[in-house]
């Protein structure tokens, strides 16, 4: 392996090591760790690709920066080495059709690297992801649902979420939040970036559904003006 190789497969054990620890944590924990026993993951099978950076870098380095809890070190430490070995991806209506109502925030700042999957700077894998996201500050991830089984773990230190209804709840760094096929959700990101791991378990090529909610304008202007004091919900 080259030393870029053996920071991208030290960034994906670090997750692993995570997720492992954390088994009983939700249902997708174990049928992403069940996944993820199933691929050959070894160091020599890992792509070798050159790497693509982005013009949101300083938003990725103030992201992983404040990649603080002490149980996140790991990953934290793996994703800093190897954040410049990695293909960093906006979403260009990759994931949603043309004219889908996205809003602005996330037009205007969205990253995502792939590890394992189709498109992948570490491992392919047809129908498979597990990678990093990104989203700038201040931004609504508006409600949205997708055919594809997904599994957050949080890193940032708050983000807020709804599940399908006008009530939002924050979640803190090393937080797990699954995502059944076809369940609605929704992310509000703070003064500070928001960053997670995230993995599709299947259905990696369909669409991302926007769900309408007739609050967006309102939660956008609110987070335009708000410090991080966070929201009452």
């Amino acid at each position: 392996m080259t030393d870029k190789q053996r920071r991208i497969q030290a960034l994906i054990g670090s997750i692993v090591t995570y997720l492992q620890a954390h088994r009983a944590a939700t249902r997708g924990v174990d049928l992403t760790l069940d996944k993820l026993a199933a691929m050959d993951l070894k160091g020599e099978r890992l792509i070798d690709l050159p790497p693509q950076g982005t013009r949101h870098d300083e938003v990725l380095k103030n992201a992983i920066a404040g990649i603080v809890a002490p149980e996140l070190q790991e990953i934290a430490g793996c994703l800093k080495a190897a954040k410049d070995d990695l293909i960093w991806r906006e979403d260009n209506a990759q994931f949603y059709p043309p004219g889908a109502e996205l809003g602005e925030g996330y037009t205007k700042c969205n990253l995502h690297t792939l590890l394992i999957g189709p498109d992948a700077c570490g491992h392919h894998h047809p129908d498979f992801n597990l990678g990093i996201f990104m989203l700038g500050p201040r931004t609504l991830y508006r409600d949205h649902n997708h055919d594809a089984p997904e599994l957050y773990l949080n890193l940032s230190e708050k983000s807020g979420w709804r599940f399908g209804t006008r009530d939002w709840q924050d979640y803190p760094a090393g937080s797990l939040i699954w995502n059944a096929a076809g369940d609605p959700h929704a992310t509000r990101v703070y003064d500070q970036p928001f960053i997670s791991v995230f993995v599709w378990l299947e259905n990696v090529n369909s669409p991302c559904n926007v769900i309408h909610f007739d609050d967006w304008a309102e939660i956008e202007q609110d987070l335009a003006k708000q410090s991080n004091r966070g929201f009452q919900t």
